[in-house]
């Protein structure tokens, strides 16, 4: 139980620096960030091997590629409270020059950062590269990525789901963040997906499911379940449900916050919901 609540007081700081950052400048994607809170808490505080410093090569360690990297601030936040750069860089997010562009990039050179991601669907043909590099180099660990559900409406994610079966990358975990939101509306208005279940598994995939993709402790769980189902012969999906705008109540469950920072307010009423608890930058 202390773990427990140590990752959920971190998740709380994670919400409050997402909110800060947007406010700032005005700018930003809170919503997506703020539901997949618990999920970037969990793997770079307990699930990735990683190791001290970094490097682009990445070699005998985890690796992990943001794909739809709209969701910067979150990733920021979390990196930098794991020790990647310092905390008090979040206070440039967005700004000229800044190491901390809306969308990741990676010619600034910010620690964690492994890929550009702005255009959307890239990300897990990125994921599998790098895993192959891996079993070229008889390097045991493993790739994980990240996608919207929005983000699956690009053809190049089914070519790439399509290609990491066939040819059984199985050192590689690739989560969706399912929400049901996307930028102009509901995922079932704009472009129904159907059973995504179903459909990975047709494309050769295994698949499993997070239900309480904001409860920490299901979270963790669900993550260790999914590195067991590694090594088997066939890539792992990882359908992760979340709330949009998580932890703070008149963002949740709309897209109307996918991209639209909070004024002076609203702010305000979104950080006392998140108390401080590790120390704001």
């Amino acid at each position: 139980m202390p773990k427990t609540q140590q990752l959920e007081d971190f998740v709380t700081q994670v919400r409050r620096d997402i909110l800060r950052q947007v406010h700032k400048v005005n700018s930003g994607h809170p919503g997506g960030s703020l539901g997949c809170a618990e999920f970037f808490v969990a793997l770079y505080q307990e699930i990735l091997d990683r190791k001290d410093g970094f490097d682009m090569d990445g070699i005998g360690e985890d690796l992990f590629f943001l794909s739809n990297g709209h969701i910067s601030p979150v990733f920021y936040s979390v990196l930098a409270r794991s020790g990647y750069f310092p905390v008090d860089e979040l206070n440039t997010f967005r700004l000229i020059n800044s190491r901390l562009q809306g969308h990741p990039t990676t010619h600034e050179g910010l620690p964690g950062i492994r890929i550009a991601s702005g255009s959307l669907g890239q990300g897990m043909s990125v994921a599998i590269g790098a895993a192959l590099a891996k079993k070229l180099n008889d390097d045991d660990k493993l790739v994980y990525s990240l996608h919207g559900d929005g983000e699956l409406q690009e053809g190049q994610i089914w070519e790439a789901a399509m290609y990491a079966a066939g040819n059984k990358v199985d050192n590689l975990i690739s989560t969706v963040d399912l929400n049901g939101q996307q930028i102009d509306g509901a995922t079932d208005n704009v472009l129904p997906m159907g059973d995504l279940k179903a459909k990975f598994e047709a494309f050769g995939w295994d698949v499993m499911e997070i239900k309480k993709g904001n409860s920490i402790a299901d979270v963790l769980e669900g993550l260790k379940e999914a590195k067991s189902l590694t090594g088997k012969g066939k890539p792992v999906c990882i359908l992760l449900h979340t709330v949009m705008g998580n932890g703070v109540d008149f963002m949740m469950h709309t897209h109307a916050w996918h991209g639209k920072a909070p004024n002076d307010e609203q702010l305000a009423l979104g950080l006392a919901q998140n108390p401080e608890t590790l120390g704001d930058y």
